[in-house]
């Protein structure tokens, strides 16, 4: 499943007027590709990320899921095609691990639907999957940030939607957790032919992962996208992550520390 950006203008309206985050992205997400947004804070990640899973609207612009305007889905249509998963903790309390992945399912039972053997296969595929059978009976109030993280990315996988939206998904994660998650997910993108894209603060870990990068400046800069071999060899690389005492190798694709 492809999305396409055309001339997309990100931001928020207001009295005051409109506040622009970016500006006419033109671009094209495609399936069986993991791709990974970059970008220093503020740049507007978050915002783009929120504007494609259709939780805010766009300024001006299109964007196209096969073909078709995302605006012209139904909610339970979109909910069926898009997974998100965002950094902003669930507020439900007395709720257990196992049901917070089940509620991936409701946009096919419905939100107090009951669940059927295909539904419960994809709750134990999904917590199989990102490897929380431990966690399966515990309060969902009571994990820690990174357990918290892994319970949401599984409830997203339930949902087995042809597209996934990740805002930080390690940013919890320790470093092994880290580099399984992003393992799992660029698998997903690959064996399933899902489209995957995440915004991460994670560069040497989506530079060794991801198929394709999408770099993000500050103050509505142009999108600059490639594979990480282009990106290097064109000098974008360096020149977005660049500093005192920061080296880019671009044959090793590695950020080093000069002293």
């Amino acid at each position: 499943m492809k999305i396409e950006l055309k001339a997309l203008t990100t931001g928020y309206r207001s009295k005051r007027g409109e506040h622009v985050v970016s500006k006419q992205i033109t671009a094209t997400l495609q399936a069986g590709e993991l791709t990974c947004l970059l970008g220093p804070n503020g740049a507007g990640k978050s915002t783009l990320l929120r504007t494609l899973a259709a939780f805010q609207p766009p300024l001006s612009g299109e964007m196209l899921l096969d073909g078709q305007l995302l605006q012209e889905y139904t909610a339970q249509q979109l909910a069926m095609r898009i997974g998100v998963v965002l950094t902003e903790r669930p507020s439900i309390k007395g709720m257990r691990v196992r049901e917070m992945v089940a509620m991936g399912r409701s946009p096919y039972t419905g939100f107090w639907g009951g669940l059927k053997a295909e539904d419960e296969k994809a709750v134990d595929e999904a917590i199989a999957q990102v490897g929380i059978h431990n966690l399966e009976r515990r309060q969902v109030d009571t994990l820690s940030d990174g357990e918290r993280q892994k319970v949401m990315i599984a409830k997203a996988l339930a949902q087995q939607t042809p597209i996934i939206f990740l805002d930080e998904p390690t940013a919890f994660l320790d470093f092994p957790s880290k580099v399984e998650m992003l393992l799992l997910l660029r698998r997903l993108a690959r064996e399933m032919q899902k489209t995957v894209f995440l915004s991460t603060h994670d560069i040497e870990l989506a530079l060794q992962t991801a198929d394709r990068l999408w770099l993000m400046g500050r103050d509505t800069e142009e999108l600059i996208i490639g594979t990480p071999r282009e990106l290097a060899a064109t000098g974008a690389l360096p020149r977005f992550f660049s500093g005192p005492g920061i080296v880019f190798d671009a044959e090793a694709l590695r950020f080093k520390i000069r002293f």
